[in-house]
């Protein structure tokens, strides 16, 4: 798998891209399974659905032994899908819109985009799109030795979780410094842009029209914060406080937390506890407030109530560690609802997160 030469062909039409040779030397049910690993946890499940239990248990096992999958062989697999939709399809030319949408739909679009024009249109990801399919350990690595400056801007490009990641292998006084940067942050300039891709691309090949963006800000830093660990999450926030108070106040306002579900109304509760599996918020409520755990039970059935506090109660002692993972995934769920409009955030000084 590691010869990245590109020698498959699509069907002629506009925009065919060659299918990447390493996808080629993948087993069909590895390539099955990375697809499945690539596009996310719903849109998998949905897949799923419609395969029988022979086949869910063979793609699960799959899965289950996938180490250590390069980016290119992500890319080669999902460029010999593309290839086999396009053939199957008979979409023609009017294919490429129709792999955009699904693309964006299965990854979002901030991940999907700068993939799409490298698979579909025969373009190239940026160094920065590049760095957001690596491991966060690798991504620090690269940035370990940049300016501070740099180092914040590609933290902030980065998703939420994975710039936590990131932001937590570095020493204390480097977090602080770099969290701080991305709160002060706000619009970076073209030639910014252009000199972090400029670094990048010594490691990775790609080109991108020069424009403004948007990035960093107290929200983005705040959500940063939101998916780091909390011991690390107090510390970080003190030592803000310490330097800017008023930095430190108006980032911890946008944090939303688990314990901040109290503010959240009883319609939005209903619809989130909906989506939430009982094991994971059976461990998270191990960790939960009496008031929290007693709006959770009003916005049950009374029957269904009765039944988690007896779970709850039956329940033994649960590490730490496993009930902050299971807040941090309902947190992520709800807010994937917010972000869809299907509930309302309440923010850490009660202020709502639109």
């Amino acid at each position: 798998m590691n010869n990245p030469a590109a020698q498959g062909a699509l069907p002629q039409g506009v925009g065919a891209t060659p299918v990447p040779q390493n996808a080629l030397d993948i087993s069909k049910i590895d390539q099955a399974a990375i697809l499945l690993m690539s596009i996310g946890e719903a849109d998998a499940a949905e897949i799923l659905k419609h395969l029988g239990p022979k086949e869910v248990q063979q793609l699960g096992h799959a899965m289950s032994m996938l180490r250590n999958v390069e980016q290119k062989e992500v890319e080669a697999v999902l460029a010999s899908f593309l290839s086999e939709v396009r053939t199957l399809t008979g979409l023609g030319v009017g294919s490429e819109g129709y792999i955009r949408s699904m693309l964006i739909s299965a990854l979002g679009e901030d991940k999907a985009n700068g993939l799409v024009d490298r698979i579909v249109m025969g373009g190239s990801t940026t160094g920065l799109d590049t760095l957001k399919w690596m491991e966060s350990r690798a991504v620090a690595d690269v940035i370990r030795n940049e300016h501070p400056q740099i180092q914040a801007i590609v933290i902030a490009y980065l998703d939420p979780d994975q710039a936590a990641e990131v932001l937590t292998i570095f020493p204390e006084k480097v977090r602080l410094d770099i969290i701080m940067r991305i709160a002060s942050l706000d619009t970076v300039q073209p030639a910014a842009l252009q000199e972090l891709n400029d670094i990048l691309e010594k490691q990775f090949t790609g080109t991108n029209a020069a424009q403004s963006k948007s990035l960093g800000g107290f929200k983005t830093a705040a959500e940063i914060m939101n998916n780091v660990e909390s011991a690390i999450e107090a510390e970080l926030m003190d030592a803000i406080k310490e330097v800017d108070e008023e930095m430190g106040t108006q980032i911890q306002d946008l944090m939303f937390v688990f314990e901040n579900l109290k503010d959240v109304d009883d319609r939005g509760i209903q619809a989130l506890l909906r989506e939430v599996s009982s094991e994971i918020l059976i461990i998270a409520l191990k960790g939960a407030d009496d008031e929290l755990q007693e709006k959770i039970f009003q916005n049950m059935s009374k029957r269904a109530a009765e039944l988690l506090r007896d779970d709850l109660e039956a329940k033994g002692p649960v590490k730490v560690s496993e009930v902050e993972g299971a807040q941090k995934e309902i947190l992520t769920i709800a807010r994937r609802m917010a972000d869809a409009g299907e509930i309302v955030l309440g923010g850490g000084a009660g202020e709502q997160m639109l």
